[in-house]
């Protein structure tokens, strides 16, 4: 298992695991945001949507729920800041694990949101406004990993810029190029593929998200938090190692 995972989380990168990180975080992230959907019954990836919903609420006069909105756009943005000071202290440190400690931060989110799922359901009053923030908390956090890891190529936690590349790059596909041009446009095929496949990884992990919040319930985020434990896991043996000796 180690050997096909090896460098997926490590801060030796490649383009090659940056895209196979990506569409393991893109899956985890479609996953949660379809599966909290039906949990709590908020989408909690799509900060457009709920800064548009503050100003709506504002100028319908639901204050409370524009407070709840600000609220979880600043979870978003907590989550963010703190991948931030995560991977920069571990590279300060020149810890193998720098990409994996968010990634370990937010597996043992999704384990508290699975393991008090029971709660939450009896509590719902008191506990789901609390797991929605905790859940944008978890979407801010996993961004800001592939955001910096990749260099801003890669996002796992919304599509709306997937989407966009996506269809520049099929324009270009099927742009129509006169045989006399010098400079035709041509379609990135890999960006085209890259796009499609992080599109279809989100598509896939909400497909499967949904499926198990329907039929397993809040259990179904263990075996998330298992997976992204087993991308952390051999870099953070390389630092266990390095350490001891």
């Amino acid at each position: 298992m180690f050997p096909l995972i090896r460098g997926w989380t490590d801060v030796q990168r490649s383009p090659e695991a940056n895209l196979r990180l990506g569409l393991v975080l893109t899956f985890v992230a479609g996953a949660t945001n379809a599966g909290g959907f039906l949990a709590v019954g908020s989408y909690t990836s799509h900060m457009t949507g709920i800064v548009s919903s503050v100003a709506d609420d504002l100028v319908l006069g639901n204050m409370t729920l524009a407070l709840a909105g600000v609220v979880c756009l600043m979870a978003f943005m907590a989550g963010a800041m703190c991948t931030a000071m995560l991977v920069n202290w571990g590279l300060r440190q020149r810890l193998h694990s720098s990409y994996s400690l968010p990634l370990l931060l937010e597996s043992v989110a999704l384990l508290v949101f699975g393991l008090f799922g029971a709660a939450i359901a009896a509590w719902s009053q008191v506990f789901v406004p609390i797991t929605v923030v905790l859940l944008c908390f978890i979407m801010g956090l996993q961004n800001a990993v592939i955001t910096k890891i990749s260099k801003a190529e890669i996002r796992t936690t919304h599509i709306t810029g997937l989407v966009t590349d996506l269809g520049i790059e099929l324009g270009k596909l099927f742009y129509m190029n006169r045989s006399h041009l010098t400079q035709p446009v041509l379609a990135n095929r890999q960006r085209l593929r890259v796009q499609a496949s992080l599109v279809l990884g989100f598509l896939v992990g909400g497909l499967v998200g949904a499926l198990g919040f329907k039929h397993g319930g809040y259990i179904t985020t263990l075996p998330l938090a298992a997976l992204l434990w087993i991308l952390c896991l051999r870099p953070l043996l390389s630092d266990l190692r390095s350490h001891a000796t």
